[in-house]
C-alpha cells in the first residue's frame, strides 16, 4: 500500500513544480471585448444594446455565424442591417464587433459561377476559389486615373449599335415599363460577348426566382455562363442582402478591370434596389422624404455607378461598363428613381410599351434614347451608313401620324413613308440572334441603297438575315475588316452590291 502511495506523491510534487516554472515569468494579457445585447429584432433588421465604439458599416457576429452591417449609430443603440435569415435571433442574445468592414471574395475564379452578394455558392459546384476579398464599399477612381471613352462594346442589337451606340466605360441606362424587354437586351448584349474576352455580370437585385432560372438555363443553353458571374438576390431574401447586392457585384468587377480586363455588369434592377433601401431606413426610421425615400437615395446610385469607368494604360487599361435597369410606371419618365438615375449615367434606352405591343421588338424608342457618349465610339464603318438614320426615322414617324388622318399624299411623301417602313423592319430583331458589326453594316447599307425598297414587308425578315449570311460567307474579309474599326471603303461596297446583284435580291 505503502509502495504505492508514494510513487503518486512524486509525480503529483514534479507535476506542481513544472506548473510553477512555467507560471513564474507569466504575464497575462487582458484583452478587451465588446458585447453587445440584441433588443429587438424583425424585418431584416435588429436593435443592439452596447457596441459603444462600434463604427459605420463595421460587420457584427450574431449566433450562428449570422452577419450584421452596423448601419445606424445612435447614442443609445446601434441599428443593424442583417445579411441573412433571422428566424434563430431573440432579444437577449449577445452579438460581437468583427473589427472590420463588409467584404467580398473576389477573383477569376468566380468566372462561370452563381453566387450570393457575400460570395457563398449557389449552383452546387463547390467552393469557390478566389485571390483576395476587396470591400464592397470602394471610393470611385479619381478623375487623372480614368481614360476616355473611345473603344465600342456591340451590343448585336441593331438599332442600339447604330443609333445609341455604347463605349467600354460607359453607363447606359436600360428603362421601360413592365414585360418591355429591359432583361432581353441586357441578356443579348451578354451572348453577344463571346470570343470577345470581355467578362460579363448579371446582378439580380429581389428578382423572382423563377426568372433568375431561366436566364441561368439561357445562359447555359447559349454557352455564356463561361464568361459571365451570375451574383443573385431574391425577393425572398432580406433587404439587406439586396442592399450591398450590386456593390458587391462591382468590387468583382474591379478586381478583373485593375488585372486589365474589360467588364460588362448588368444591374436588374435599381428599381428594387431603391425599394430595398427605402425599407431599411423606414425600419430604422429614418427621416423619409419624397415618395417615402431617404434623403441619400440619389447618392447610393451615384456612388455605385460613378465606379464604372475606363482606366489609363498606364494602370491595366481595363474598363467596366454598366447597363443598369430600372422599371418605369405608366411610362413616366420624370419618377423620382428614373429621372435620378438619367441624370447619373451617360445616356438612356428607353423601351415603349406601346412599340412592344404592336410586336416592334426590341421595342426601342428612338426619340427618347440618347447616348451622351456619341458616336466616337462607334466603329468607322457606321458613320458611313447610320449617320441619316436618325433623323430620316424621325420623319417617317411625323408622317407616319400625318398620314391616318387621310390627307392625299404627293409621290416624294409616299416614298419616305415606304423606306421608312423598311427601316422599322430593320430595326426588329429576334432574341438570342445578336448580329456581329458586318453583318449589321450589309444589312443597313442595303437599306441605305434601296435594295430593300422592291421587298414585301412581310420577306424582310428572312431578307435581312439572308443578306447578312450571304455577306458574312462571301466576303468574310470586308466583315472581319468592319470589325477591326476599318472604313466600309467605295471598293467594299461596289464589292457587296456586286453580291447583291448576283442575289437577285432586286432588279440591278
Amino acid at each position: 500500500m505503502n509502495n504505492q502511495i508514494f510513487p503518486l506523491q512524486n509525480l503529483l510534487e514534479t507535476t506542481f513544480n513544472t506548473i510553477e516554472k512555467v507560471t513564474e515569468n507569466y504575464q497575462p494579457e487582458l484583452n478587451f471585448q465588446e458585447i453587445g445585447v440584441i433588443k429587438s429584432v424583425g424585418n431584416g433588421i435588429a436593435i443592439i444594446d452596447g457596441l459603444p465604439s462600434v463604427k459605420a458599416d463595421e460587420l457584427i457576429q450574431f449566433p450562428q455565424n449570422l452577419l450584421g452591417m452596423a448601419f445606424n449609430l445612435d447614442p443609445t443603440e446601434v441599428g443593424i442591417i442583417l445579411l441573412g435569415k433571422s428566424d434563430h435571433l431573440k432579444a437577449g442574445d449577445k452579438v460581437h464587433r468583427t473589427g472590420r468592414v463588409l467584404d467580398v471574395s473576389v477573383g477569376f475564379g468566380l468566372v462561370g459561377r452563381v453566387v450570393t452578394p457575400t460570395g457563398d455558392p449557389l449552383d452546387n459546384q463547390g467552393q469557390v476559389k478566389t485571390e483576395t476579398r476587396l470591400s464592397v464599399e470602394r471610393p470611385a477612381k479619381g478623375i487623372m486615373e480614368r481614360s476616355g471613352v473611345t473603344v465600342p462594346l456591340q451590343t448585336g442589337i441593331k438599332v442600339i449599335d447604330a443609333l445609341i451606340p455604347i463605349g467600354r466605360g460607359q453607363r447606359e441606362l436600360i428603362l421601360g415599363d413592365r414585360q418591355t424587354g429591359k432583361t432581353a437586351i441586357a441578356l443579348d448584349t451578354i451572348i453577344n460577348q463571346k470570343s470577345k474576352n470581355i467578362l460579363c455580370i448579371y446582378c439580380a437585385i429581389g428578382q423572382r426566382s423563377a426568372a433568375i432560372a431561366k436566364l441561368i438555363a439561357d445562359l447555359k443553353k447559349y454557352d455564356c455562363l463561361d464568361y459571365c458571374t451570375v451574383v443573385v438576390t431574391t425577393g425572398d431574401d432580406p433587404p439587406g442582402l439586396q442592399y450591398i447586392a450590386p456593390y458587391a457585384a462591382t468590387s468583382m468587377g474591379e478586381y478583373w478591370m485593375e488585372k486589365g480586363r474589360d467588364v460588362l455588369i448588368i444591374y436588374d434592377d435599381l428599381t428594387n434596389h431603391a425599394r430595398a433601401y427605402r425599407e431599411l431606413c423606414l425600419l430604422l426610421r429614418r427621416p423619409p422624404g419624397r415618395e417615402a425615400y431617404p434623403g441619400d437615395i440619389f447618392y447610393i446610385h451615384s456612388r455605385l455607378l460613378e465606379r464604372s469607368t475606363h482606366l489609363k494604360e498606364e494602370l491595366g487599361g481595363g474598363s467596366l461598363t454598366a447597363l443598369p435597369i430600372v422599371e418605369t410606371q405608366g411610362q413616366n419618365l420624370s419618377a423620382y428613381i428614373p429621372t435620378n438615375l438619367i441624370s447619373i449615367t451617360d445616356g438612356q434606352i428607353y423601351l415603349s410599351p406601346e412599340l412592344s405591343q404592336k410586336g416592334i421588338l426590341p421595342a426601342v424608342e428612338v426619340g427618347r434614347s440618347v447616348s451622351r457618349v456619341g458616336g466616337k465610339t462607334q466603329l468607322t464603318a457606321y458613320r458611313n451608313v447610320a449617320g441619316q438614320l436618325r433623323l430620316s426615322y424621325s420623319q417617317f414617324q411625323e408622317l407616319e401620324v400625318f398620314a391616318r388622318f387621310g390627307t392625299r399624299l404627293d409621290e416624294e411623301t409616299q416614298k419616305i413613308l415606304e423606306r421608312g417602313k423598311r427601316v422599322r423592319e430593320v430595326f426588329k430583331q429576334d432574341q438570342y440572334k445578336p448580329l456581329t458589326a458586318g453583318e449589321q453594316i450589309a444589312i443597313l447599307f442595303a437599306l441605305n441603297e434601296g435594295i430593300f425598297d422592291n421587298i414585301p414587308l412581310e420577306k424582310m425578315k428572312e431578307t435581312q438575315y439572308f443578306i447578312a449570311k450571304e455577306f458574312r460567307e462571301k466576303l468574310p474579309e470586308i466583315s472581319q475588316s468592319i470589325e477591326t474599326g476599318n472604313i466600309f471603303t467605295q471598293e467594299d461596297q461596289n464589292s457587296f452590291l456586286k453580291l447583291c446583284k448576283r442575289m437577285f435580291v432586286v432588279g440591278l
